[in-house]
């Protein structure tokens, strides 16, 4: 087991530094090759070319990566290595850790205590709150931080999924399949439902993280194939996609999928987003909370909506 987590950190490490490498590469000589490319992570690698690296590497754009941080995340990394079992001071996991430092990469404002309440990032002026799910659990913790500073909620969704399966008596890894499903921001609607009473507070932001990444699982389940019912191990981060960002109400609005007419129900927001219909109605629901659509009748049993574009 211990073999198994060391050589997933030692995953992790050596992917952030081959694209801090080829960064470096892009800065200086304007372009790197797939050829190029290839042939090092050969070498890194010995062998063994990681999914996506190639990918990674022709996408390498020196506009959105930031050296000096990458290297403090790396730097993370490694020193929680040392404890073999990828647990920081406070039970966190790889992507919580990871985003931790890409938001503040000076450790001293990390996990800071606030009011009784150990925040993830205080700068002085605002307050990072790192979620990956469970929002419920903040709501105790937004009772204080709102009063104290502006907080930020930082909410990282899964863009593209590679699931790969752990053998727990050999720790044998399989090779990576892509999941099916693609991740959105819509995703962060059943979450918003937990702490609605505080979403129109004025100190309250939300981030929305679009992260490609492996997810690691254990064969540990009940089903034959071990698989239903298994426990999660942890999820590595290749590539941030994306980020939304939600200052005040009116930016909901970017939470409104393209592609609906004028007036619409939960069953066409279902249609234009690919979240359930229980989702679905839950994001109406906390959008004409905000105000960003507003109800004007019904069309049979569900409620008809509009943009409220004159929000403010």
């Amino acid at each position: 087991m211990q073999h198994f987590l060391w050589e997933v950190k030692k995953r992790l490490f050596l992917t952030y530094s081959i694209r801090l490498l080829f960064d470096a590469c892009v800065k200086w000589h304007g372009k790197v090759s797939y050829e190029l490319g290839s042939y090092c992570i050969n070498q890194t690698y010995n062998g063994r070319v990681p999914h996506r690296l190639p990918l990674l590497i022709l996408e390498c754009d020196k506009n959105h990566m930031d050296s000096p941080l990458f290297v403090k995340i790396c730097d993370e990394i490694i020193g929680q290595q040392k404890t073999l079992n990828g647990i920081g001071t406070y039970g966190e996991k790889t992507i919580h850790s990871v985003l931790k430092s890409y938001y503040s990469p000076d450790i001293l404002s990390q996990e800071i205590r606030v009011g009784g309440f150990v925040a993830d990032i205080y700068t002085g002026n605002e307050i990072i709150e790192i979620q990956t799910r469970n929002f419920n659990k903040l709501r105790r913790k937004l009772e204080t931080f709102l009063a104290f500073a502006p907080v930020t909620i930082v909410y990282p969704v899964p863009h593209i999924k590679w699931l790969r399966w752990v053998n727990p008596q050999t720790g044998e890894i399989s090779p990576p399949r892509k999941s099916p499903k693609l991740g959105t921001p819509y995703a962060i609607f059943p979450e918003l439902y937990r702490i609605k009473e505080y979403l129109l507070h004025p100190n309250l932001r939300l981030k929305i993280v679009l992260m490609d990444l492996e997810e690691y699982r254990f064969l540990d389940g009940w089903s034959r194939d071990k698989k239903k019912g298994s426990t999660r191990c942890d999820r590595l981060p290749t590539e941030l996609v994306d980020e939304v960002c939600i200052n005040n109400c009116s930016e909901y609005l970017q939470l409104i999928p393209d592609g609906l007419d004028k007036e619409f129900t939960s069953k066409d927001f279902k249609k234009a987003s690919r979240l359930s219909l229980g989702h679905s109605q839950t994001a109406l629901n906390i959008l004409h909370y905000v105000g960003a659509v507003e109800r004007i009748g019904k069309s049979g049993n569900s409620y008809l909506y509009i943009k409220n574009t004159d929000q403010k």
